[in-house]
C-alpha cells in the first residue's frame, strides 16, 4: 500500500501557514517542477502532486475538511492524471512565470504616456519651518508645445493609427502550454502604447509635442514642516509626449539648523548652562523657543541633569491644527576651571560654613567635592 504524502509536506509549509505562505510556496515549486521548464523524469507527476495540494489548501472549506479528516474529507482519494489547475492556481502559476495577471492587464491601450515627475530642492530657515511660509520657485520643465498644442503633428495635419498595432497600442504574443494558450501583451514599440503615430511632425518640437521652458510657481510651505519632508504638487511636473498628462512636482524641504535648538519631530531641545551660583540660588534666564527668546525662572537648588519642560513651546503638528510639541530645557552646571582670589575665598567660606575642613585642591578638597556634588 502506497503511503500518501501530507499536503503541507508537499508544499513545504507549516500547518498554520497563511494564504500568502501557501501562494509563495506554490509559485516557487511551480517554477521548479513545471513540465515546461523541468524535463526530468517524474517532474510531471511531481507538479500534479503540488497542484493538488495547493488546490485543497488554498480553499478554506476543503482545507478545514482536510485538517479534520485527511484526504477523504477534502475529496481527494488520489491524484487525477488529467487534473488542471483551478482559476486561483492558474492565476498564481501565471504570475510565477510571467510576473503579471493571466487576464493580461498592465498595458495602457491607446493612452499617451504620463510625463515624468520632477524634484525641486527648497531651502528654508528654521523660523520659516515653524511658522510656515510661501516661496516662489523657478525650474526648467518640458511643457506642452504651443505650435502643435501638444499633439506632435504639424499644423494642418493629424495623427494616424499606428500601422504596427492597428491603433490598439499593444502587441499580443500567443504560445501553447500544457495549461492552454498563454497570451503575453506588451506595449507596441513603434507608438509606445499610444496607438497613434505622427506622419508629419511639428517643426517646433520635432513631433514630441513638448518644448522646454522655465516654469515659475508659488509654493505654500505649511507651519511645522521638517527637514526631509516633501510637498507633492500634482500635474506640475513634465507633460507626457504628444498630449500625455503631466507628472507631479516634488518639493524637497531642507531646513537650516538652529544655533541653540535641536528638533526631533515636534519636540525641541535646548542645553542650558548655569553657573554654580545660578543653580544654587536660582535666577531668571533667557532661553530660545520656537517663537523667539523667553524668560525662564530657575528655582534655587536646581540640580545638573534637570529637565524643564515648557509645554506648547515646540514645533507645530502638521496634521493637528493648533497642536504643538514641547520645549525641553536640559540643565547643566558649569564648574569653573580657574578661580580668582575673591572667588576662592568665597568658596572656602561656604565650605567652612558647611563644616568642610579639608580645603586643599587635591583629592577630597572643596573644589573636588563641589564637582562631585554637581555630578
Amino acid at each position: 500500500m502506497t503511503t500518501q504524502r501530507d499536503y503541507y509536506d508537499i508544499l513545504g509549509v507549516e500547518r498554520g501557514a497563511t494564504d500568502a505562505d501557501l501562494k509563495k510556496a506554490f509559485r516557487k515549486l511551480a517554477q521548479q517542477w513545471h513540465p515546461d521548464v523541468n524535463r526530468d523524469e517524474g517532474a510531471d507527476e511531481r507538479f500534479k502532486e503540488i497542484n493538488e495540494a495547493y488546490q485543497v489548501l488554498s480553499d478554506p472549506q476543503r482545507r478545514q475538511a482536510y485538517d479534520m479528516f485527511g484526504r477523504a474529507g477534502a475529496g481527494g482519494g488520489g491524484f487525477d492524471p488529467g487534473a488542471q489547475p483551478g482559476f486561483g492556481a492558474f492565476s498564481d502559476l501565471f504570475d510565477a512565470f510571467f510576473g503579471g495577471s493571466a487576464a493580461g492587464g498592465g498595458v495602457r491601450r491607446g493612452r499617451p504616456a504620463v510625463g515624468s515627475d520632477l524634484r525641486y530642492d527648497l531651502r528654508i530657515t528654521f523660523e520659516e519651518s515653524i511658522r510656515g511660509t510661501e516661496k516662489e520657485i523657478e525650474f526648467p520643465v518640458l511643457d506642452r508645445c504651443a505650435g502643435c498644442s501638444g499633439s506632435g503633428a504639424k499644423s494642418g495635419t493629424a495623427t494616424a493609427a499606428c500601422p504596427q498595432c492597428g491603433g490598439r497600442g499593444e502587441i499580443r504574443h500567443t504560445r501553447q502550454t500544457m495549461l492552454g494558450q498563454m497570451v503575453n501583451v506588451v506595449a507596441c514599440p513603434r507608438c509606445r502604447g499610444e496607438g497613434k503615430v505622427v506622419d508629419a511632425p511639428c517643426e517646433d518640437c520635432g513631433g514630441d509635442g513638448r518644448k522646454q521652458r522655465t516654469k515659475r510657481l508659488r509654493v505654500a510651505v505649511p507651519a511645522g514642516i521638517d527637514d526631509g519632508h516633501q510637498i507633492r504638487l500634482s500635474s506640475e511636473g513634465e507633460v507626457g509626449p504628444r498630449g500625455g498628462p503631466p507628472g507631479s512636482l516634488y518639493v524637497a524641504i531642507h531646513v537650516a539648523a538652529h544655533p541653540r535648538l535641536r528638533r526631533e519631530g515636534t519636540e525641541l531641545y535646548h542645553q542650558l548652562d548655569l553657573s554654580i551660583a545660578q543653580a544654587a540660588l536660582g535666577t531668571t534666564v533667557r532661553v530660545p523657543t520656537a517663537d523667539g527668546d523667553e524668560d525662564l525662572e530657575i528655582k534655587p537648588g536646581t540640580q545638573p541633569g534637570t529637565e524643564i519642560r515648557l509645554r506648547g513651546r515646540g514645533a507645530p503638528h502638521l496634521r493637528r491644527a493648533g497642536a504643538r510639541g514641547d520645549l525641553h530645557v536640559l540643565v547643566d552646571v558649569t564648574i569653573p576651571t580657574k578661580l580668582s582670589k575673591e572667588q576662592r575665598e568665597a568658596l572656602e567660606a561656604y565650605a567652612a560654613a558647611s563644616g568642610e575642613t579639608n580645603l586643599g585642591t587635591g583629592k577630597g578638597g572643596v573644589f573636588e567635592r563641589i564637582k562631585d556634588a554637581l555630578g
